[in-house]
């Protein structure tokens, strides 16, 4: 529908969109003027400061290219301004994608701007928003005080499990949410494989892996430490190549 996506990439989103991410540009700007005057103030040297601005900045630019795919990737379907907005808060890829596309399966369409309506983009929209939100809230509600009894009763086993070189219950319970969700992923792949002998995702999840897998390999063995950085675009950049090319040829 040219009518839907002329629409989601209307002026009145790009102008809505462009307010809110200028306030929050201006926040962070705020907070690190007052962050760099309250260490001169405190006594720290101006270059380590500078030298922490620089090495923040650039640790934060070469991970945010995986974030400009994801924008290209879901602005096909949602439009470039609400890609944009979910991606340069609180969102990810991982989630917005996942979300978008069980919200449209649950109003029996897909996350196709050939199938997608307006109503579709404002349920989709709702749903991804609601779905997120609640870190934030419980956050600024309730992290301070949770965190401080954490603190207060894990400090002496932190520290046992650390001497004796075993992983505590957070580190184990975020692996297997990890591997929960990658199972989800795959299994999905498996079944459109056998239902509708859909080859396409399961080789690009394949091909991503691989990707990631290589660079790891030349980030471990060879010591080439930027990759690091790289390694979620490149795997994403080979996933979308090896697709195209693939689609080619079935």
């Amino acid at each position: 529908m040219d009518n839907y996506l002329d629409l989601a990439n209307g002026l009145s989103l790009y102008i809505v969109v462009g307010v809110i991410l200028a306030f929050i540009t201006f926040t962070c700007v705020l907070f690190m003027v007052k962050s760099y005057r309250a260490g001169i103030r405190i006594g720290m040297d101006r270059k380590v400061l500078k030298k922490a601005i620089t090495s923040s900045a650039s640790f934060t630019v070469l991970p945010s290219v995986s974030i400009l795919l994801g924008v290209i990737a879901l602005s096909g379907s949602l439009g470039i301004p609400i890609s944009w907005l979910r991606l340069s808060v609180i969102g990810n890829l991982q989630y917005e994608a996942t979300v978008a596309s069980i919200a449209a399966e649950s109003m029996g369409t897909k996350l196709d701007s050939a199938l997608l309506s307006m109503d579709h983009l404002v349920t989709i929209m709702l749903v991804m928003t609601v779905g997120i939100i609640w870190g934030c809230i419980l956050s600024i509600t309730m992290l301070k005080s949770y965190a401080g009894k954490l603190k207060r009763k894990t400090a002496g086993k932190q520290d046992n499990e650390v001497a004796a070189g075993r992983k505590g219950f957070a580190s184990i319970a975020m692996i297997a949410m990890f591997i929960g969700l990658c199972a989800t992923f795959l299994g999905s792949y498996v079944g459109d494989l056998v239902r509708n002998k859909a080859v396409l995702p399961i080789v690009t999840a394949a091909i991503s892996a691989l990707a990631m897998y290589f660079v790891l390999l030349a980030y471990r063995k060879k010591g080439w430490s930027v990759l690091e950085s790289f390694s979620l675009a490149i795997s994403m950049i080979c996933g979308m190549v090896g697709a195209v090319i693939v689609n080619l040829f079935i």
